[in-house]
């Protein structure tokens, strides 16, 4: 069977990880695109370069245009500036929407049958910018917060319960940001809820740090933001599409009803397949947990509405 291909557009920390992942996991050849002048094909002859000692025979390419990254299956954008500490994921807004409008401008006219996975910030806005600019169907548009902010909270309740990682099953809907929403009914250790291992106050401290978590590892990083988790979350969506493996996981897709919801993009639990978002998966939330989706569901609305006033 013919190897399937992915570009990775944005070459910087988090790009670069998604596309080392990629080539040695053997998931797909890759196409790394980057606007500064060799850094991607820098990155990607390093990249090569330990095919031999890692022995992975997928293989990646890196440039400055997007002359390679024809017939791209899935196109992962990760361009755009990242936060500094003191800055929100809102505070990218109008940067990173005309840096996401050039990128699918470029890349659908050569991939138009790719699935778009969106990691740039401000999340879920930037997802809605590049489906409207894609023209594409919304289920072969995807964000990848949902599945970074779930494995965060998993982290903290790992060490807060102090149990094996591999046991915890963590879920975190909404928008990525401030307003997200950890749901700790569905969040599990072997199928245990942690509302029965831990009290509410400590669950209560665990979904602040998970909704700060980014920020907190830019106040340590001062010059960048976090990148090894949010590519690794990149490529699990990945290769879900890529194997059309059905997984279910926390990604924003576009709703369009689901939860009382509509047409806005948002963390909900969906099944990813070579389709794109199979479908979105409603489950019974507590009233709490469901008027929090809403809240948060209409703060990203605000910021697409407020993106669509502003000419590029």
């Amino acid at each position: 069977m013919a190897k399937q291909k992915v570009t990775v557009v944005g070459a910087g920390h988090v790009g670069a990880t998604v596309a080392q992942r990629l080539v040695e996991n053997q998931l797909a050849d890759v196409a790394l695109v980057d606007i500064v002048e060799g850094l991607a094909q820098g990155k990607a002859l390093d990249m090569m370069q330990s095919a031999a000692t890692l022995g992975f025979d997928t293989t990646i390419v890196g440039s400055d245009n997007y002359e390679h990254t024809n017939n791209s299956d899935v196109i992962i954008v990760t361009a755009g500036i990242a936060r500094k500490p003191g800055m929100s994921r809102d505070d990218l807004l109008t940067t990173n929407q005309k840096i996401v409008t050039q990128v699918v401008k470029e890349t659908i006219q050569r991939s138009p049958n790719a699935i778009y996975i969106v990691v740039s910030n401000p999340l879920d806005v930037m997802t809605f910018v590049a489906w409207q600019t894609s023209g594409l169907p919304a289920n072969r548009v995807v964000g990848m917060a949902g599945v970074l902010d779930s494995s965060r909270y998993a982290a903290f309740i790992a060490e807060a319960i102090d149990c094996s990682i591999k046991d915890v099953r963590a879920m975190v809907l909404g928008g990525h940001g401030d307003s997200m929403v950890p749901v700790p009914e569905y969040s599990t250790v072997n199928g245990v809820p942690i509302t029965q291992l831990l009290s509410a106050d400590v669950i209560d401290q665990i979904n602040e740090r998970t909704k700060h978590g980014g920020a907190e590892i830019v106040s340590y990083l001062k010059t960048g933001s976090a990148y090894y988790a949010p590519a690794a979350s990149a490529v699990a969506m990945a290769e879900s599409i890529l194997l059309d493996a059905n997984r279910l996981l926390p990604a924003c897709a576009y709703v369009t009803g689901e939860y009382g919801i509509e047409n806005v993009y948002c963390g909900v639990p969906v099944v990813l397949n070579r389709h794109g978002v199979e479908r979105i998966v409603e489950i019974e939330l507590r009233d709490h947990s469901y008027k929090l989706l809403h809240q948060s569901a209409k703060t990203v609305k605000e910021l697409c509405e407020k993106i669509a006033a502003v000419p590029l």
